[in-house]
């Protein structure tokens, strides 16, 4: 009888150890329930599903969920040869150019500008977007933020040494 019983607790310490390690690796992976409620990419989403750390943001104009420094990028224009893109805004155009998206730098929502015309200027408010050799962003006729034409990030400088 004592066999059996110290068989049973033995057994009993055992698989108990067993149930322990298997917790542990269950702790580890997430199960599907959980990652669905839990997960920190769902809470990362905007209220339009775009995700935010990966940089995307929703184009009002374009319906989709984009990258915003992907646009032309405007340098601030006390700093033109700026290399912080944080401090740039971006702007991005409908597929007509009637209407340009401003995404300005520290802002989560973007600014939608209308034109009236071909060759006119994009307007909201006090809001101006000027094409000529590039474009000018206006706000109450002060301009702050400028650049060319050029999509994406803009690198100054050169690779080469000088000499």
């Amino acid at each position: 009888m004592k066999k059996i019983i110290a068989f049973i607790l033995v057994s009993l310490m055992v698989f108990s150890c067993k149930l322990n390690d298997q917790n542990e690796v269950v702790g580890k992976i997430p199960s599907k329930s959980t990652t669905a409620k839990d997960s920190t990419l769902v809470n990362e989403k905007d209220e339009n599903g775009c995700l935010a750390s990966a940089g995307y943001v929703w184009s009002k104009v374009n319906k989709e969920c984009v990258k915003g420094f992907s646009g032309i990028q405007l340098n601030p224009i006390d700093k033109p040869a700026n290399e912080d893109e944080t401090l740039s805004a971006y702007v991005l155009f409908n597929e007509d150019t009637s209407k340009a998206e401003i995404f300005l730098p520290k802002d989560t929502t973007s600014i939608v500008l209308s034109r009236t015309g071909q060759g006119k200027s994009w307007m909201l408010n006090d809001w101006q977007l000027l094409a000529s050799k590039g474009y000018l962003l206006k706000k109450s006729n002060k301009t702050l933020f400028s650049g060319d034409e050029e999509i994406g990030k803009k690198v100054t400088g050169s690779d080469t040494e000088e000499q």
